[in-house]
């Protein structure tokens, strides 16, 4: 599809990156939303934890919602999608990635950008258990590009799924972390380090004979922690093996499920591979939208309603 035009202009003080970005982490409050946890048994004896909220009158629709990298279902980004969707009368179905619903998980491994089955397993769970013939899917982040990697990667995808949402995707995994490394992403590189290690050093105290003290002292920044635990863990040579198995730009090109990329130009944790300009315009079924303004996940809206959540719901009301 061509390259969509975005009428997202945000006022002026969130016409900042940085305060776009900040303020949709740190600042923003969603009240109102119930949540009911469910506990997912994998087959691989790991479980995770899903955070379902319910529309007002029963519905067969239901969107699964993906958060990025240490995030949870509880994050302002997660809470208030999931809220908008339920007054559009859509059920929503928030997974806590491996780890990151409060409890540790069981196994060595965790969780990754292209842990594409568990976002399978999760599908194939309200396939089987739940009542819903029309599935969404929307990622952001570290979701965005594992919900792009799903659909594309040449599995069969289901005929209940009828369309997807991406946020702020790192599509290509090396040149997002490139930026994150950069002096201007310093703030936010440290607060995912600070929470990566205390994860790791939980892990440690039930995995001593695989993770040592000498390993972790070696960990200064986010390639460190993927080439030390990331890529041993989840069976990867290297950091650089990962981010090239696990980016999505390689399967953009084969999705066919109606998809809504959203990317802004502004967001400091994206390099130029992130921004799929030609595997937009060469498939019919991705559209592309490239705001100026937004910062990483940070798209402000009026009435604590943000520009993405309403876009994500025009877009997939339209497919119905």
């Amino acid at each position: 599809m061509p390259i969509i035009q975005s009428n997202y202009n945000p006022p002026l003080l969130f016409k900042s990156g940085h305060i776009s970005t900040i303020y949709s982490g740190l600042i923003r409050r969603i009240n109102g939303l119930v949540q009911q946890r469910e506990r997912l048994e994998l087959a691989d004896g790991d479980f995770l934890d899903l955070d379902w909220s319910y529309a007002s009158s029963p519905t067969n629709k239901v969107v699964i919602l993906l958060h990025g990298l240490e995030g949870n279902a509880q994050r302002p980004y997660i809470s208030g999608g999931a809220k908008q969707f339920n007054v559009s009368g859509i059920d929503a179905c928030a997974v806590n990635h491996r780890g990151c619903s409060g409890e540790s998980n069981r196994l060595l491994r965790s969780y990754h950008s292209g842990a594409t089955e568990d976002l399978e397993a999760v599908i194939n769970h309200i396939l089987k258990d739940k009542n819903y013939t029309s599935i969404f899917l929307m990622g952001f982040s570290m979701g965005g590009n594992m919900t792009l990697k799903y659909l594309g990667e040449g599995r069969s995808i289901p005929n209940e799924i009828k369309g997807a949402v991406a946020i702020s995707v790192p599509c290509n995994l090396h040149s997002s972390l490139l930026e994150l490394l950069k002096p201007k992403n310093l703030v936010y590189a440290r607060r995912f380090m600070k929470n990566l290690l205390e994860k790791l050093r939980a892990k440690q105290l039930l995995f001593p004979e695989k993770i040592s003290d000498s390993d972790i002292v070696k960990i200064h920044n986010l390639r460190d922690f993927d080439d030390i635990y990331t890529s041993r863990a989840h069976g990867f040579k290297n950091a650089l093996d990962y981010y090239e198995k696990s980016s999505s730009l390689q399967f953009i090109h084969a999705i066919e499920t109606p998809t809504l990329i959203i990317n802004a130009r502004n967001d400091s944790f994206l390099g130029d591979q992130c921004y799929p300009y030609k595997e937009a315009e060469q498939n019919n079924s991705v559209h592309f939208e490239l705001p100026k303004y937004g910062g990483h996940v940070g798209f402000y809206g009026e009435k604590n309603i943000t520009y993405t959540e309403k876009r994500a719901l025009k877009f997939i009301e339209e497919l119905y």
